[in-house]
């Protein structure tokens, strides 16, 4: 039971991680005895450094056998378990895991958010803000932007492009405003790629951009191309 429990606190800290909580604003609590539940022999509480303070996001206790001892108690029948091999019966211990997905969020949230001071090649400065959430949890993984909405082609193209890719991951098509205004509201939103179908998507600077897109990236806000056909492939790399 003891162990089982250390096992499934490294596992919960494992799945923190892999959602974008590092470690190192975690903190585990080794409930005493006098704070524990009166059925549980060791309980973890897993909390989170917030910006308000050092709060709970989720208890991991050894229930023991309590639950269904109890269960058996009021149903009048035995909640043992007959094992084979040792030729013997017992009650089921439990380890509970207990998560708040509210808590979970607020934490995600806390973490990606970041207001970053930019300087422009005119030495004027600008502050922008970027949720830098994992890709993997960011609510919209890519942002489909065509470069100017009067330009019939590139609209088209940026409307098949979202055609494509929403049936696998949830994306924004957006043409309001200049572009420079649309990446800074998905950098507000999380969304860790922009997809620009530009002039040079068109073949309007020659053939070897052609059927290439412009990608931004929402943390180094570095620039590649990438061909309209690869497209989906390489967001489903980048973001599951």
């Amino acid at each position: 039971g003891m162990r089982l429990t250390d096992e499934w606190l490294e596992e919960r800290l494992k799945f923190y991680g892999e959602i974008g909580i590092p470690r190192e604003k975690l903190h585990i609590l080794d409930v005493p005895d006098d704070e524990r539940a009166f059925y549980s022999k060791k309980t973890y509480d897993i909390e989170y450094e917030f910006p308000f303070g050092v709060q709970e996001l989720e208890g991991v206790a050894y229930r023991t056998n309590y639950d269904l001892g109890k269960h058996g108690d009021h149903a009048g029948k035995p909640m043992d378990y007959f094992d084979e091999q040792k030729r013997e019966r017992f009650v089921p211990h439990v380890v509970e895991p207990s998560a708040g997905c509210d808590r979970t969020i607020l934490a995600l949230i806390c973490e990606a958010f970041d207001e970053e001071v930019l300087t422009d090649d005119k030495g004027k400065e600008d502050k922008r803000t970027v949720m830098r959430f994992d890709p993997k949890m960011a609510p919209i993984k890519a942002a489909i932007l065509p470069l100017l909405k009067k330009n019939e082609e590139q609209v088209t193209l940026a409307k098949e492009i979202e055609s494509t890719l929403s049936p696998f991951m949830n994306v924004f098509y957006d043409e309001s405003g200049a572009v420079g205004r649309r990446y800074r509201r998905q950098d507000e939103a999380g969304t860790p790629f922009c997809i620009t179908v530009d002039f040079d998507t068109l073949g309007e600077s020659g053939d070897d951009l052609k059927g290439t897109v412009t990608v931004r990236h929402r943390d180094s806000m570095e620039q590649e191309r990438v061909a309209v056909s690869e497209l989906l492939i390489w967001l489903l790399k980048r973001t599951r």
